[in-house]
C-alpha cells in the first residue's frame, strides 16, 4: 500500500480537511512533507480539536523510535481510542507495554509517544495490514463525525 492510496481514501471522506504543510507555507519547515487529517465540512480546522489521522514522514526531535529518516519509511498514526487499541494491541492504552521494535514495518504498534491517547502507528503499511489500515481510517473519520455532531447540539455552541 503507498502512501498516496491512503492519501486519496482519506481526501475521499464526506468533511475531511488535509493539512499538508509544504515549502513556503505558514507551516514550520519540520512539518513538510507531513498530513494531518481533521473532520471539519466548513473548511476550518477545528479549534480544541486534535487530527484523527496523520501521516508523517521523517523523524521529529522527540520522536525518533520508528527511524522515519531512512529513505522510504513514512508512518501512519490513527487515533482509535482505548477499546479499539486494547483489541489490536492486548494492551490498555495506560498500562507499561511490552516492549516494541518501533522500526517494524506493516505492523499495528501502539504510537511511541502518543499510546496512552489511543493512538496506533504504521510504519509503511503493506500487504498485512492494508485493509486493516482502511478500517481504523474510516472508524476514526466517523468517531471524528460522532464528536463534532456532538459538540453542535451542545446549548451555546
Amino acid at each position: 500500500m503507498t502512501m498516496e492510496q491512503i492519501l486519496d481514501t482519506v481526501r475521499s471522506f464526506d468533511g475531511v480537511l488535509e493539512l499538508a504543510p509544504a515549502e513556503g507555507g505558514e507551516f514550520p519547515e519540520i512539518a513538510w512533507g507531513d498530513h494531518f487529517f481533521y473532520y471539519a465540512p466548513d473548511g476550518q480546522v477545528p479549534q480544541r480539536e486534535q487530527p484523527y489521522a496523520t501521516i508523517i514522514t521523517k523523524d521529529y526531535p522527540d520522536d525518533t523510535a520508528c527511524d522515519l529518516d531512512r529513505p522510504g519509511r513514512w508512518r501512519l498514526n490513527v487515533h482509535v481510542g482505548t477499546e479499539a487499541f486494547t483489541d489490536l494491541i492486548g494492551e490498555r492504552p495506560r498500562e507499561e507495554g511490552a516492549p516494541r521494535d518501533f522500526t517494524a514495518t506493516d505492523t499495528v504498534l501502539p504510537h511511541p509517544l502518543y499510546r496512552l491517547q489511543g493512538w496506533i502507528a504504521i510504519v509503511n503499511p503493506g500487504e498485512r495490514t492494508e485493509a486493516q489500515a482502511l478500517g481504523l481510517l474510516c472508524a476514526a473519520h466517523d468517531d471524528a463525525v460522532r464528536r463534532a455532531e456532538r459538540r453542535a447540539a451542545r446549548p451555546g455552541s
